[in-house]
């Protein structure tokens, strides 16, 4: 048995977040009564939705800057940023979950995350030539 790559498993690791923010937000559709398709409810409900779409948000724009460093630039770097991104994600959304105002934290350590991905992938790209 090999070990998979590590930048697959920053991957998997994303996804997974991913889904579980999905499955918070059916566990809250069921103890609320908010079935589909609302989307609005009482607000625990409605932080759990927030919560999944702006994690659905960042993985739009984490998971190619993501692979573009990892190949282009430095794999070790780009997995530790994207273990660092996943944290942040967890972060947010139980910051989030237990009152708005805690969700910065979570937030900007995802952010900045992201953003030292896309530097790196800048820079990877015009290296390469």
């Amino acid at each position: 048995m090999t070990i998979p790559a590590l930048p697959a498993v920053v991957t998997l690791a994303a996804l997974i977040t991913y889904q579980g923010t999905a499955m918070a937000v059916g566990q809250a559709r069921v103890q609320h009564k908010v079935m589909p398709p609302a989307s609005s409810g009482p607000e625990e409900f409605e932080r759990a939705l927030r919560v999944q779409q702006n994690t659905l948000e960042q993985l739009v724009f984490f998971l190619p800057t993501f692979w573009l460093a990892a190949l282009l630039g430095s794999e070790t770097w780009a997995c530790l940023l994207g273990f660092l991104w996943v944290g942040g994600r967890i972060a947010y959304g139980v910051g989030y979950r237990q009152a708005p105002g805690k969700r910065g934290p979570g937030f900007g350590i995802s952010f900045l995350s992201s953003i030292a991905l896309l530097v790196m992938a800048i820079v990877g790209v015009f290296s390469q030539g």
